[in-house]
């Protein structure tokens, strides 16, 4: 008897465990949301997240469906927003802007609010330990063959671990505001931010952004895509102390990866296995940390725009840039145009293409500050190196050049160059 009493214990526990989540469970439609795509569903999430803050924290679930927002949301502490999806979903060529539907599987949000309006209230605010999952983004009153509507961002982060998981922003003018809060998590985030994708600062406790690739899914049609390539920024960095960046990519922006000071500082992290293809610039450094942008696994191409380069590093930079292990090519103008007081390095890295204009420029010029190439491979029979008289200080060392070295030296100041190997 008191096994089976046991069992019986036993068997009610796990029942009790597998039935109790569902208590922390919300779902939309029981708090009037319509998955029509027409119907404001604006308040009727609102309830259900309000509902969820009050219990304490939980789940607010929305099913399958097209839910059209009027209004923005915002989702209080220790509550999740989710969708169907576990996985980020791709929606390529999804619809036009006349009124057709957007696809109808998955959990689509329209949104609405804010039309014209940058400095608005972003769509979705999160706050500590909160959390959007699961859902797609979608602006259908964006033309998909023209200049681009402004709207606020689509999701904004603040207060401590909040988090964006398998999301699809699919082609917001500005995407994610991951700046003033603590810890923040985005993985597993695609699609086609059109003015900004990220943006990250007053950070002072590590930030993470993993596995985020934005690619023109939703449009490639010439006004739209010529504009974000103009205009387009993937990935803004101010202050961040040590931001962690894993496995992201952009293709088709004015600039990748940009590095900014603002009111608040500079940034300094790691950043591994990053992509930025056909960007006008890939990497843009204005300024940095002195502990390190650690760059490491990268792969950039630049090839469209007045003067395609894969890294510039402005006159302000006083930090230290790092690129370890990385990859550049594309018919671009040049690898890299270096300027400022801080230190830039490359270490076994891979030059494949630069002077497309055939103007004879060198792969790297540096006209100011320290400058590291060692153990790198220059690939085409090309000037190499270039080092303007204000270089304070260069070691270039134990590369391979195609051809004969090509490096030039207009630096007074402490240069040491040694060891190059070249095929003449």
């Amino acid at each position: 008897m008191k096994r089976v009493n046991s069992l019986l214990v036993l068997l009610g526990s796990t029942l009790l465990a597998i039935a109790a989540p569902e208590l922390d469970h919300y779902s939309v439609l029981n708090f009037g949301a319509v998955t029509d795509g027409k119907t404001d569903d604006t308040a009727a999430f609102q309830k259900a997240l309000d509902a969820a803050s009050q219990a304490g924290g939980g789940v607010v679930y929305a099913p399958r469906g097209n839910y059209f927002f009027a209004g923005h949301l915002d989702v209080p502490d220790d509550v999740t927003l989710q969708g169907v999806w576990e996985s980020v979903p791709s929606h390529n060529g999804l619809r036009d802007h006349d009124g057709a539907k957007p696809t109808a599987d998955g959990t689509t949000f329209l949104v609405t609010e804010n039309e014209g309006n940058e400095d608005g209230t972003a769509f979705i605010t999160l706050h500590n330990n909160s959390t959007l999952k699961g859902a797609v983004l979608y602006y259908p009153r964006q033309n998909p063959d023209g200049e681009p509507k402004p709207y606020p961002w689509a999701i904004a982060m603040r207060g401590k671990n909040p988090a964006v998981l398998a999301v699809e922003l699919l082609n917001p003018y500005n995407g994610i505001d991951a700046s003033h809060n603590e810890r923040h998590l985005i993985r597993d985030v695609q699609g086609q931010p059109l003015r900004r994708g990220i943006f990250v600062d007053s950070i002072y406790d590590i930030g993470r952004i993993e596995d985020v690739h934005f690619n023109p899914w939703w449009s490639v049609k010439p006004a739209l895509f010529h504009w974000q390539e103009e205009n387009g920024e993937a990935f803004i960095f101010g202050r961040s102390d040590w931001q962690y960046v894993f496995n992201t990519f952009c293709y088709g922006y004015h600039v990748g990866y940009k590095f900014i000071k603002t009111a608040t500082g500079v940034c300094n992290g790691n950043f591994l296995g990053i992509g930025a293809d056909d960007c006008n610039t890939a990497v843009l450094v204005e300024n940095s940390a002195p502990f390190g942008l650690l760059i490491s696994n990268g792969e950039f191409t630049s090839f469209h725009g007045p003067d395609p380069t894969m890294v510039r590093v402005g006159a302000e930079n006083s930090g230290s840039v790092r690129f370890v292990n990385c990859a550049f090519w594309g018919p671009c103008d040049q690898i890299a145009i270096i300027a400022g007081q801080g230190t830039v390095g490359f270490g076994d890295c891979t030059f494949v293409q630069w002077d497309g204009s055939k103007e004879g420029r060198y792969a790297i010029q540096a006209g100011s500050g320290t400058v590291l190439v060692n153990g790198c491979e220059f690939q085409e029979d090309k000037p190499q190196i270039e080092l303007g008289k204000a270089v304070r200080r260069a070691v270039i060392s134990n590369n391979i050049f195609t051809g004969r070295a090509r490096i030039s030296n207009h630096s007074k100041h402490a240069v040491s160059i040694a060891n190059n190997v070249g095929d003449q």
